[in-house]
Formats: C-alpha cells, structure tokens, sequence
C-alpha cells in the first residue's frame, strides 16, 4: 500500500529526512518512532501530500504522490499533530464539509459514521473552538476518517488524549486494520508502539535506523536499574563480571548491558546504593533510549 524509496527533505543547509525506503503492507499496522525532531513529521506529511519532497519517490495505493495527489488523497485520511479544524464551525458541519471535499456520495452517513469511529457524538453540535484538547483532537481523527481511506496516516494521534480515550484510540487502530485498513502511526510514546503496531521503523537524524517486526526485536543482556544514590554506582556496576558498558540515560536510570542474565548479580553490586528499581527493558525501549542519548 506504501512505498517510499530514497525520499529525502531538506531546509536549505538542514536535511530533514535523507534516503528513506520502507514499505507498509495491506492492513499492516507501523509504528514510525524515533526521539523529536528525527524527521517523523516530514515524512508524514510527505506520505499524506501536505509536503514536497526534495528527492525520491513514493507510492500510495499504486498512485504517485507527487504525480497524482489528487488520486491519492481519495485514499489516505491523514491526522496531523496539530488537526487543522475550524474553530467557529460545529463538529459535525465541520465532518461534512470534510466529506464534500473528498467527494463523499452520502455526506450524512459519513459524517453519522465518523462521529461513531472518533466517540465524538455527544459533541456533535458544539463549536469546536470550544472542545477541549482531547476532543479537538478526536474531531481531527473523525475528519480523517470521514470518507472512508485505505490507508490512515496518524501523527501523534494521542496528542492530548486522556488514558481512557488513549486505550479506545488503540482498540480503534486494531479495529480498522482488521478490516484491511492500512496504518502508520508515528509516535514517541513507546506504550503506543508495543501495544497497537505489528512492525516498527525507527528514524534517526532523518535515516531510517531500524524497520523490523516488534516479536522480533529483544532486549537480552540488558538491565535497567535506578538508586537513589547515584554517586559511584555506574563504576560499581562497571565491576560486574559480564557487563561491558553502563550507560546513564536522560531519565536518570542506568542501564548495563553485558552477557547474559545479570539481573542477581547486579541487584548485589547496586544494592548498597538504595537500590529502588531492577528490570530489563524491551528491546524498544532499550534502542530508543540509546538513540535519546545519542542527543542528550
């Protein structure tokens, strides 16, 4: 359904992305991750036709972007961070005037069926200017939605989003992909990731650092650890027979990496130091915080 080869970006001097190739499947649910400012948004929007690329190509639904936008728009609902909605129309004019620009047959269906999707019904004839974030955000997804794509395009999508509303974010994902709906979520919260997505691409300075499916992305040899005295533990832990590296993340937690299971004897080396916290972390996590401290 999608195919971006070689797409690159730039802002003058500054590359956004550079060289991007991936492909997502039919009914394929992606996460795209990496830390803020790795080139998630330009490749959205991009992907979606709001943005020319500097070089490359890419294919939705057998269409051009470049060459045929208009065909591939028919196709793709796409939800920016920040939604562009218009503050003094009510909800549901507003999913109606949505579903007239995609040339919707039966507006009033649409719009009834993109209220239900989005849980944004019971504020069907408020202003928008007058939602809260959450549902401001829900009305962007139901606009997205209005007329039916194949492929959805999800920027942040939890942007301002409760946990409840989060959850039935989630289930919604699963839900449109079960029927053939393809997704790329692009995201920075791990939870999001791991709980909605079947494969990963991880950006990184604007390349593509990983594309791999989640089952197959491990966190072995690794060890997260927090203390409540930091001073002296990262060279405590350095002296752990089969740890090769203590790394100190942005969070303030440590992570040691080495062979094979070190979890006992690394609980003993921080127990001196109040130890508060020992675990492994998944793979995801593991490689997002490395590529976080990359930039730190």
């Amino acid at each position: 359904m999608i195919q971006a080869r070689a797409l690159t970006r730039t802002y003058g001097a500054r590359t956004a992305i550079q060289g991007i190739d991936f492909t997502v499947g039919r009914g394929e649910v992606v996460g795209l991750l990496g830390p803020n400012g790795a080139g998630k948004s330009t490749t959205m929007r991009i992907l979606a036709g709001a943005l020319a690329a500097s070089s490359g190509s890419v294919q939705i639904d057998g269409h051009d972007v470049f060459a045929d936008p208009i065909a591939v728009k028919r196709v793709v609902g796409f939800l920016p961070e920040r939604p562009p909605l218009y503050a003094d129309m009510g909800v549901a004019d507003f999913l109606s005037y949505a579903a007239t620009l995609h040339g919707v047959n039966d507006v009033a269906e649409a719009v009834a069926r993109a209220l239900e999707l989005a849980a944004v019904r019971e504020v069907a004839a408020r202003p928008i200017g007058r939602l809260s974030k959450g549902f401001k955000q829900r009305v962007g997804l139901a606009a997205a939605l209005v007329h039916s794509p194949k492929v959805l395009l999800l920027d942040e999508p939890a942007s301002g989003l409760d946990p409840v509303q989060r959850v039935e974010m989630r289930a919604l994902v699963r839900r449109l992909a079960a029927g053939d709906v393809t997704v790329l979520l692009s995201t920075h919260v791990l939870a999001e990731v791991e709980s909605t997505c079947d494969r990963v691409i991880a950006l990184h300075h604007g390349r593509v650092v990983l594309d791999s499916r989640l089952d197959a992305i491990g966190g072995g040899g690794v060890v997260r650890v927090r203390v409540g005295r930091v001073d002296g533990a990262a060279a405590a832990l350095a002296a752990v027979p089969g740890v090769g590296s203590v790394d100190s993340p942005v969070d303030g937690t440590l992570l040691v990496r080495g062979e094979g299971d070190l979890r006992a004897a690394v609980a003993r080396a921080a127990a001196p130091f109040d130890l508060l916290e020992l675990g492994s972390p998944s793979g995801l996590e593991d490689l997002f915080v490395r590529l976080a401290r990359e930039d730190a």
